[in-house]
């Protein structure tokens, strides 16, 4: 059975000690790809070797919200040289993040609408961090592009409303193992009523380990705890969903269907 997990930050410093059994404990679980994902220069560079060296890593680029005011023309000019990398598949994670504001909010949409300008100038899909911010990142993607792009909104946060208008715009939306959690309802909600061919499972590792790992570090084995309860929500099978949600991630980052 084969399973994507979408989005996990495999180069951070949680995992220098046992990446390698980390890993081991994906393929065991049937963990088919992962997408690796860059949050600023440093770590797009790590994720893109990690994915060199390993067959069934792919690797993203960008400036993730709160490293925004670093980003400048010497940022830049690397992202978009890295973005020729075959195993380069998305430019992300980009977006806003007005909840912990790391980088001044103004800084943040001015480097967000740059990225999204070089992720279509590079052919790439966006992978969107939106929290606190759901009308400003609308407004933004509205904005260009016909209000069309190629993208997924990662650890989606909004409401049923809010999620259909994103697929409207040709989206995909990413449900992370807090779908596990208790009191998640709008989450729950979302998961089990946006159409199937519109959803992607994912980890965010080391952040946000579904029960009955919450509080610990995540890690990509555990995007099987996600699958099986957005199974339940569905009332289909754990099968269906493996199944459908890792052939929206091939189709979404041009993935090789067997890495």
């Amino acid at each position: 059975m084969k399973i994507i997990d979408s989005h996990a930050h495999l180069d951070m410093s949680n995992f220098d000690k046992d990446r390698a059994q980390v890993l081991d404990r994906a393929c065991g679980e049937g963990i088919s790809h992962i997408i690796t994902v860059g949050i600023d220069l440093p770590s797009s560079l790590a994720a893109l070797e990690l994915a060199r060296e390993h067959n069934f890593i792919f690797s993203t680029i960008g400036y993730h919200p709160h490293h925004a005011k670093e980003m400048g023309p010497k940022e830049e000019k690397a992202l978009s040289e890295l973005a020729l990398e075959a195993k380069v598949v998305a430019w992300g994670e980009i977006g806003l993040d007005f909840f912990h504001r790391h980088s001044p909010p103004e800084k943040q949409v001015e480097v967000f609408k740059r990225q999204i300008e070089l992720a279509v100038d590079a052919g790439l899909p966006i992978i969107i961090h939106d929290r606190d911010a759901h009308r400003e990142v609308l407004d933004i993607l509205k904005a260009g592009s016909n209000g069309k792009y190629r993208g997924v909104i990662h650890c989606f946060s909004g409401d049923h409303a809010l999620a259909m208008t994103f697929i409207e715009m040709g989206f995909y939306l990413s449900i992370p193992g807090i779908v596990t959690y208790k009191g998640a309802h709008q989450v729950k909600d979302v998961a089990a009523k946006i159409p199937i061919e519109r959803l992607l499972v994912e980890t965010d590792a080391p952040f946000l380990a579904p029960v009955p790992f919450r509080g610990k570090r995540n890690e990509s084995a555990f995007v099987t705890h996600t699958v099986r309860e957005i199974a339940r929500l569905r009332g289909i099978s754990f099968e269906e969903v493996a199944k459908q949600t890792s052939e929206n991630a091939i189709r979404l980052f041009n993935l090789p269907v067997e890495p």
